[in-house]
């Protein structure tokens, strides 16, 4: 497929994203409002599953396939990019400010996310085997059962708005923003995968940038339009969910697919993804506002960067 082409994907995708997100914003949010549930709720369950919607068609296809690199380098290179270049640029958009229920409960297990991805690679060489798929995927059972419960209890304190657009243009909006989104990222992994392959770039590194970077689209294209319409709610609960959902959900169905072998540089991806969740917490723990600031977002991109040309050098 020529340049021209695969360029084309690139500008075609990105215009699905930004439609995309506009209007998934819209509706969860709206919907948020129609049945008492707070903003950060409906980012930490609907958007979020609905922007991790690439990594998990990427990683069951990976996994069937037995491209097991392209598999685990996406969710790992994904959460990377949530924190550090997705809630870097968009806290720089504007503050993202934090729950109560997000620092107490949420923001840790998304760190724990990280600590489990740890723990299972330090502990030898071997592949993540269907066995540690189950334990990241009854982690994950336990998680949703609770995040039910605390949205139940959030149902009578949260104000209703009736100023608000029907449910079921609410419901249109978001499906339509999900499908823009999925389609525009699947538009941009084609295009930039092939571009890489062109210049001869290993699959390992294919995956925990360029492809980790393209099913990362949707949550950045999300978080940074809400944050353009100051709901850090949905911009903080997407992320988080997204990372959450990333390594419990799809890792763990992954690996129940198929065994999940080391590659080189796991050990430094999987630093990163703990670091990532720990940074967080301690961005908003830093501050009276607990928000993750401007300077915060400064940071997180400059960690980022220097992440970024250590893995390319050691590639």
């Amino acid at each position: 497929m020529s340049i021209g082409i695969n360029i084309l994907f690139l500008i075609v995708g990105f215009t699905l994203l930004v439609l995309g997100a506009d209007g998934l914003v819209d509706g969860a949010s709206n919907l948020a409002k129609r049945f008492h549930v707070s903003d950060f709720v409906i980012g930490l369950t609907i958007v979020a599953f609905g922007t991790s919607a690439p990594e998990l068609v990427v990683n069951i296809i990976s996994a069937i396939e037995c491209s097991t690199d392209i598999a685990i380098t996406n969710v790992l290179g994904s959460n990377i990019m949530n924190v550090f270049i997705i809630l870097g640029i968009t806290s720089m958009v504007y503050p993202i400010t934090s729950t109560a229920d997000a620092r107490r409960f949420d923001i840790p297990v998304a760190a724990l996310a990280g600590l489990a991805v740890l723990l299972m690679v330090l502990m030898g060489n071997s592949s993540l085997m269907w066995y540690n798929g189950a334990i990241l995927l009854s982690i994950f059972c336990i998680y949703m059962i609770i995040t039910y419960f605390n949205g139940k209890k959030l149902h009578d304190s949260t104000p209703s708005d009736k100023h608000t657009i029907s449910v079921w243009r609410s419901v249109v909006y978001v499906i339509a923003g999900l499908g823009a989104l999925v389609g525009g990222g699947e538009l941009i992994v084609n295009g930039a995968v092939n571009l890489a392959r062109a210049f001869g770039v290993s699959e390992a590194v294919i995956g925990v940038t360029i492809v980790a970077l393209g099913t990362s689209l949707p949550e950045l294209a999300t978080s940074v339009v809400a944050a353009m319409k100051h709901n850090s709610d949905i911009a903080l609960g997407n992320v988080i969910g997204s990372n959450i959902f990333n390594v419990f959900l799809i890792l763990g169905l992954s690996a129940c697919i198929h065994p999940l072998p080391p590659y080189a540089g796991i050990r430094t991806d999987a630093v990163m993804t703990l670091l990532a969740g720990v940074l967080v917490w301690l961005c908003v723990m830093s501050n009276k506002e607990h928000q993750i600031k401007r300077w915060h977002g400064a940071l997180l991109l400059a960690a980022y960067a220097a992440y970024f040309t250590v893995r390319i050098v050691l590639a």
